[in-house]
């Protein structure tokens, strides 16, 4: 699972450099934490050529309160709901690093060992006019199971504008082995029993 992630100045930086267009609301473009419901940057192929838009994160759930802000890989091209939208609205959602909670609830930071910056996939949809994405996961890799048993899919720099534009492509990353990833943990309980 991916529920929170984060962007910094390094990550905007990387946006301009990839793409042609970055929509102006994104000059302001929220740093720190990203939550579900908030809007953030994702990198679409809705032009010929990749672009940097504000998009907000979650689809509303049907008959229930709520958003959905993941989807499966393993299982998106079976889901009605999603269906659709990974088949003709695949996007990126660039970060800095995401976090998950270990079973003691300490928070965990995972950043890429070899990029910047961390390229999430993901697809959008519009709803009530706004458009919105979901991230896109995998199960965990050994560099991430020890703490959560998703992860966020993530795209080399080179599978950007495949993702984004390659139907062919599509398969393949849905079922990719996942990156090796540092991780930081801000506070670690120590035993007095283990020593």
């Amino acid at each position: 699972m991916c529920g929170r992630y984060y962007v910094d100045d390094d990550t905007a930086k990387e946006i301009e450099k990839m793409v042609r267009e970055v929509d102006g609301k994104l000059k302001k473009e929220r740093r720190g934490d990203i939550c579900p419901s908030q809007s953030a940057a994702v990198v679409t192929g809705k032009k010929p050529h990749l672009t940097a838009e504000e998009m907000i994160w979650g689809f509303p759930q049907y008959q229930k309160s709520g958003l959905l802000i993941n989807a499966r890989a393993e299982t998106v091209l079976e889901r009605k709901m999603f269906r659709e939208s990974v088949l003709h609205r695949r996007c990126m959602i660039p970060a800095r690093s995401f976090y998950e909670w270990d079973p003691d609830r300490n928070k965990v930071t995972f950043q890429s060992e070899n990029q910047s910056i961390l390229y999430m996939a993901g697809f959008y949809n519009q709803f009530r006019g706004e458009d919105r994405f979901i991230i896109l996961t995998a199960e965990a890799n050994a560099s991430v199971k020890p703490v959560h048993h998703r992860m966020p899919l993530l795209l080399d720099r080179k599978e950007v504008e495949d993702w984004i534009y390659d139907d062919t492509f599509l398969e393949f990353a849905l079922h990719k082995n996942q990156p090796r990833l540092r991780r930081v943990q801000e506070y670690e309980q120590i035993s007095l029993f283990s020593i």
